[in-house]
């Protein structure tokens, strides 16, 4: 990877594997909007980003070396060898095609405390509708960045409403969920940097013992939150896909489930009808 600084821009070359279309549009983040140019904006650890991808290089816009280094990589997990998850990954005959059509889809390490609340709300609920249930919320309770760009607001502000507060912002039946959370998340009850600590099993049964929290959210949670890329969601097109596997997931998967899950989801929206 080699960064070339210019002004208020980065330049990054050498990064395989990141497709922005598959990787920020594909339901595992809720923040970024596509531009008129192809590029992409959004709020992620308190930082606005623009990023665009040119000639194959990756263009981060608004943003400085120091927040580059000390965010942005570990965000779009550009250290991580893609390329050779991929060629593992391609072993599995079904994967092997689907990686050729939609190469290029990564998993983004967002803040557990945000993707925990993004998955609450987004059960029973379509991606237009989540993103725009979280957007007014960072709107109201949110850090203003100036731009119309809000951060994600931290448990202790949102512990601060009432069930009302969040059923104003269209959080519906997941209101009671929010509330309760919040104020758990910043009394100490719930300790989400100690569940990123533990075995997958064993953050998966402290996510389940959340109120509002079921199989499904909390697969979402520890893989595009906590660091779980075993970690395996299973929906109702995941469970057409196990179809495919009537002896279960194959070797090559070991250790990346979640990587493969995601591969797996685009092409069943895809192919599936």
């Amino acid at each position: 990877m080699e960064i070339k600084n210019f002004d208020n821009s980065l330049v990054v070359s050498g990064v395989e594997c990141l497709d922005l279309d598959l990787t920020l549009d594909c339901g595992q983040a809720f923040r970024w909007e596509k531009q008129e140019d192809g590029s992409y904006s959004g709020v992620a650890g308190g930082y606005f980003l623009n990023i665009a991808k040119e000639n194959g290089n990756l263009i981060f816009n608004n943003t400085s070396m120091e927040a580059f280094e000390g965010f942005w990589i570990n965000y779009f997990d550009l250290n991580r060898d893609y390329k050779a998850i991929c060629r593992t990954l391609k072993e599995d005959e079904l994967l092997s095609s689907t990686i050729d059509e939609y190469y290029g889809i990564r998993i983004l390490n967002q803040e557990p405390w945000e993707a925990l609340c993004s998955f609450v709300i987004s059960q029973q609920n379509n991606i237009k509708r989540i993103k725009l249930i979280i957007s007014r919320l960072c709107r109201a309770y949110g850090e203003d960045l100036g731009g119309g760009n809000y951060t994600f607001p931290s448990a202790e502000r949102l512990a601060e409403l009432s069930v009302a507060d969040f059923e104003a912002i269209g959080a519906g039946y997941r209101a009671k969920y929010l509330e309760k959370l919040a104020k758990d998340v910043a009394s100490g009850n719930i300790d989400l940097s100690k569940i990123k600590s533990l075995s997958l099993e064993e953050a998966r049964k402290a996510l389940l013992d959340i109120y509002g929290v079921g199989i499904k959210v909390a697969n979402c949670a520890l893989l595009f939150g906590f660091g779980f890329l075993s970690a395996f969601p299973v929906d109702v097109w995941m469970k057409r896909v196990m179809e495919y596997y009537p002896n279960g997931l194959p070797e090559c998967f070991t250790g990346i489930e979640g990587i493969a899950q995601q591969y797996l989801f685009h092409w069943a929206r895809n192919n599936l009808k």
